[in-house]
């Protein structure tokens, strides 16, 4: 192998390592909700939305982008970002509701699973945007998941925490409603609404620093209220968007 190629190799594993450490936070929520360690497996799922987002920086920094790496992420976010969050809000929540939980948890890994592919299809033909994703991105939907979840752990056991009132009264509610609730992320998944990519930031600017360190402080201080206000935050923006394309623009 020459020293081409050994560069070439090096690119291409860089970002798999990230997307590895995906995997491995997958596999460890599935055993974790299997146990009823539902915190740990709400986090695990958090950890890997964050390995995710490296995977791809780090393919772009270095230049590692192959299509190996597009089919192993996919099969990564597959495992952590469908069938973990299915499995565990069925073994928390759904399982109460006879087949209406176990069709809602179908749903939800079945338009992963067709997102996924979509996406794959869409960046091997080279039409994919920088600037927006086609529909709910998996990670999205499962970190809104595994957010709540960490929140009704936290209502359920009484533990003390810094918790937002608003916080509280939604989580009774979002537990009364999951099913409607994940067939709902399931159908976002496979719209054709467009949602923030924020793969590509202007040099220089000082915003994308500003916002970075505000959601680092806020993750720090208050860390179930801020990944449950973000996530929502960032369904909503996709909704609210489509809502607004539909009326016509006034002179």
């Amino acid at each position: 192998m020459d020293r081409e190629q050994l560069k070439r190799s090096g690119q291409v594993l860089a970002p798999s390592i990230f997307t590895m450490g995906n995997m491995a936070c997958g596999f460890y929520a599935i055993m974790s909700a299997h146990i009823g360690n539902f915190t740990e497996a709400a986090t695990a799922i958090c950890l890997g939305v964050v390995f995710d987002m490296l995977d791809g920086r780090v393919a772009r920094l270095v230049h590692g982008e192959s299509s190996f790496g597009v089919e192993f992420d996919s099969l990564a976010d597959f495992l952590t970002f469908c069938v973990t969050p299915a499995y565990m809000m069925c073994a928390l929540l759904f399982k109460d509701y006879g087949p209406l939980g176990y069709v809602a948890s179908f749903m939800f890994t079945l338009c992963g699973a067709l997102r996924l592919a979509r996406f794959n299809a869409i960046a091997q033909a080279g039409e994919g945007s920088k600037k927006t994703f086609q529909g709910l991105p998996t990670p999205a939907a499962a970190g809104f998941l595994a957010s709540f979840v960490l929140l009704y752990e936290i209502v359920e056991q009484g533990k003390s925490t810094k918790m937002l009132s608003i916080f509280l009264d939604l989580v009774p509610i979002i537990a009364d409603i999951g099913p409607v609730l994940m067939i709902a992320l399931a159908f976002l998944m496979v719209s054709n609404i467009p949602y923030g990519a924020f793969k590509q930031q202007k040099s220089g600017s000082i915003r994308p620093m500003i916002f970075a360190g505000t959601v680092m402080v806020l993750l720090y201080y208050f860390p179930e209220n801020s990944l449950f206000f973000i996530t929502l935050s960032y369904i909503l923006s996709g909704l609210f968007g489509a809502v607004l394309k539909i009326f016509p623009k006034r002179a």
